[in-house]
């Protein structure tokens, strides 16, 4: 029997230890907004733009402290090295295809400079994540205006994520099948401190897809080499955003974010040369949130020591593995540029696969 497009742990598909937020969302992490453009056109557009605000205020005022991790780096990840120098995110992050990056950009810039409270800003660094999604979309028609990315950032909420086939989402593919946005959350003990961290992944990459450690890639019949000359299907990218409400330093939140890409390694990812694996992380603590007045301030901030981080690092790693798997389960198969399907992955086979144990692991 067919499955309809559920999220993986409606299907009884729960990784790791941890509680989830009541969305299973990003936006656990209040006050966290995210909002998608989807471009459907003709039949060779399929595309978007996603943009995760940090919080509703000015952000290009009152900055959040950030961090980042690569696991490849054949990407175009616009504004990281000075969000690696500073250690703080003074804009929207937008994820969109990898030829709208720069139009991407001009959206945050016209976004940042017509908020009030910012009209002698001279300079602005806006933060804008790619993957490629020329296999469904003619990338090269470049069919995002500035104007078409702004509304993702203007539109952005909080509450529910809309997952799968949407925003940046929209024509990109994972593992072989069609991939796109993806969000999960998990909750820290109260023992622990009681945060919550919160991710969204934007998912376009290859490997050997595993769910819960069971081959289900290799079952499936579809995996990065498979044939011998099949040495180009696992190229790809990943953009990873994670927020948290635990009072981080951004050299801190640089070890989050690397956690997130094994998380990424849990699914199958094979990491390869083409591929760009990027994953940021930010906090929305207001004890370290970077207001004009403590940036020029000679004052400590409140910070969780190193001592007491491990379990983020735990919810980043779950987090991370079940926002893949929901943007793949949550995908729609669509029909693409020459005729191209991306195709969802079968939900129905997947659970099939799971129940038998995957063959014993293929044994």
């Amino acid at each position: 029997m067919k499955i309809v497009r559920k999220r993986a742990r409606d299907l009884g598909i729960a990784p790791g230890i941890l509680p989830t937020g009541p969305l299973n969302a990003i936006t656990d992490v209040h006050p966290v907004m995210v909002g998608h453009l989807t471009v459907i056109e003709e039949n060779d557009i399929r595309t978007g733009a996603t943009a995760i605000l940090p919080h509703p205020d000015n952000v290009y005022q009152n900055r959040v402290p950030a961090g980042i991790a690569v696991g490849n780096g054949y990407g175009k990840l616009t504004g990281g090295t000075q969000i690696r120098e500073l250690g703080e995110i003074e804009t929207p992050i937008v994820l969109t295809n990898t030829l709208s990056v720069p139009r991407a950009a001009e959206a945050v810039l016209d976004w940042v400079l017509a908020l009030p409270e910012n009209e002698s800003a001279t300079t602005v660094n806006p933060v804008v994540g790619e993957t490629n999604d020329g296999r469904l979309n003619d990338i090269r028609r470049r069919a995002l205006t500035p104007g078409m990315i702004r509304r993702a950032i203007d539109d952005a909420t909080g509450g529910p994520v809309k997952e799968g086939s949407v925003g940046a989402g929209t024509g990109t593919m994972a593992f072989g099948w069609k991939g796109g946005i993806g969000t999960s959350s998990r909750l820290i003990p109260k023992t622990q401190g009681g945060f919550s961290v919160g991710v969204l992944v934007q998912s376009n990459f290859g490997g050997v897809l595993q769910i819960l450690g069971l081959p289900v890639g290799q079952s499936l019949g579809r995996y990065y080499l498979k044939d011998a000359l099949d040495i180009g299907d696992a190229d790809g990218s990943i953009m990873i955003v994670l927020a948290t409400d635990a009072p981080l330093s951004d050299r801190n939140l640089s070890r989050l974010a690397q956690r997130a890409l094994f998380g990424l390694a849990r699914t199958g990812a094979s990491f390869t040369n083409g591929s760009g694996d990027y994953a940021i992380a930010f906090s929305v603590a207001d004890g370290v949130r970077r207001t004009p007045e403590r940036r020029r301030a000679l004052a400590s901030m409140p910070e969780l020591p190193n001592d007491l981080v491990s379990p983020l690092f735990q919810a980043a790693i779950e987090a991370a593995e079940e926002a893949i798997l929901n943007s793949l389960f949550k995908a729609k198969t669509i029909i693409g540029r020459n005729g191209f399907v991306g195709e969802a992955l079968p939900l129905d086979r997947v659970m099939d696969l799971i129940d038998g144990g995957c063959g014993k692991h293929l044994e």
